[in-house]
């Protein structure tokens, strides 16, 4: 299944098949290296929160696993244009982060089981599972673990956490951390210096179908 360039589709992180949260993005590409999509800064986007409101960081994750009732609260999207790309077949994507002025500041590897597509006609997806820990890679190619303690207390309460194999998830950390130690792609400069089209405005609202059931 490959994604239309321009398209606008969801991405969404899954949890034991409930939504984490769903940004809704445009496709730059798709192709056999993998797709490619851009979130525009105040594009409408949905995370889910126990029945207080707080979202899972936002309390202990002993607490979270035990609330009683979850939802989705829908906001914007308030941090800086986001490129993101998700290598075909791999456990992470890269995320390429901007500045205030829209220059390039780092890359983001997020750690996650690799996207499954669907598409329902008028709303396409990528549902992912995310593995919580990251790395940060900076422009001169140093870099650093980040999450390490929020990773350790879930994998603490495994009955109730979705990453099963912490090794695996460190051991693919580190195959990206040597790519981008030898400034190989994607920590090459490629897309560095993206700019979207001018019509990518953000969507007003959330797509129509933005909260089908997960496929994962």
């Amino acid at each position: 299944m490959r994604f239309e360039p321009g398209r606008l589709i969801v991405h969404r992180n899954v949890r034991r098949g409930r939504i984490g949260w769903v940004r809704p993005a445009r496709v730059v590409s798709d192709d056999d290296r993998g797709l490619l999509i851009w979130i525009a800064r105040d594009s409408p986007v949905a995370s889910e929160v126990s029945a207080d409101g707080r979202g899972m960081r936002a309390m202990p994750f002993a607490e979270w696993v035990t609330s009683p009732s979850y939802g989705l609260a829908k906001s914007r999207w308030n941090g800086p244009p986001l490129l993101k790309f998700l290598p075909a077949g791999a456990a992470h994507s890269v995320w390429w982060f901007s500045d205030e002025d829209g220059h390039f500041a780092n890359w983001y590897v997020n750690l996650e089981e690799p996207g499954v597509r669907w598409d329902d006609g008028d709303l396409a997806g990528i549902d992912m599972v995310d593995q919580d820990l990251d790395v940060v890679v900076r422009p001169d190619l140093s870099w650093q673990w980040k999450d390490e303690e929020e990773f350790a207390e879930r994998l603490a309460l495994a009955e109730h956490y979705w990453v099963a194999d912490e090794a695996a998830v460190r051991a693919e950390g580190r195959r990206v951390i040597a790519l981008a130690e030898a400034g190989e792609f994607p920590f090459d400069g490629t897309w560095c210096d993206f700019t979207p089209p001018p019509d990518w405005a953000p969507p007003p609202v959330l797509p129509p179908g933005w909260d089908r059931p997960p496929v994962r």
